[in-house]
């Protein structure tokens, strides 16, 4: 019985020394100089960091996150005006740096602004893909640019907008189209969705 209680407990004791650590922060100033150490939750197996660009006229706003995840894929995303990349982990505060800095790969795909969809994007680090989005918001509203495969995998086995997303892997294959409503609404539905995933 002595032996059974002491098997328990080294086994209670092991489990909790093996729990992951990631570093925790969320800046909407862009950096996070400011990060503590949190310990994981059960169940959440990976550290993430999350960065995100967002272009307002002259001004770009950037945001920083690093958290625990309980699955998570190292993808980028880019819309021309607004930019999100992720990168994951699976050890011990292995989330100190940020998200890295993609560099151009040499794809292009079309994106959109608010006057047409014919304007060209260089896509960057893991961006193979292009996205066509498609929604109803005041309108018809499409959204264009680059991403990573495991955006396009994860909107397919997701059923993600019930048909309305729609990815392709040649240069400027998301077709040049002119827009003329805002698709702030579902480029934020979008960026939801895959940061909650």
């Amino acid at each position: 019985m002595d032996l059974q209680l002491s098997v328990f407990l080294l086994f209670i004791l092991f489990t909790a020394g093996h729990s992951l650590s990631c570093y925790e922060c969320m800046s909407p100033t862009g950096s996070c100089a400011e990060q503590t150490v949190k310990t994981c939750p059960i169940g959440y197996s990976q550290c993430m960091s999350l960065t995100t660009e967002r272009q307002v006229g002259d001004i770009t706003f950037k945001v920083k996150a690093k958290d625990c995840a309980v699955t998570c894929q190292s993808w980028s995303m880019n819309f021309g005006f607004a930019r999100t990349t992720s990168s994951c982990c699976d050890t011990n505060k292995c989330n100190a740096q940020d998200a890295p800095d993609p560099i151009p790969n040499g794809k292009k795909c079309y994106f959109c602004d608010d006057k047409s969809c014919s304007n060209k994007l260089s896509c960057l680090g893991t961006e193979d893909r292009c996205i066509k989005a498609t929604g109803t918001f005041e309108g018809q509203s499409v959204l264009k640019g680059c991403v990573s495969k495991s955006i396009c995998d994860d909107t397919t086995s997701a059923g993600v907008g019930s048909g309305n997303v729609t990815c392709c892997e040649g240069n400027l294959c998301n077709g040049a189209q002119s827009v003329t409503q805002s698709f702030l609404f579902l480029c934020c539905s979008l960026l939801s969705y895959f940061m909650m995933h």
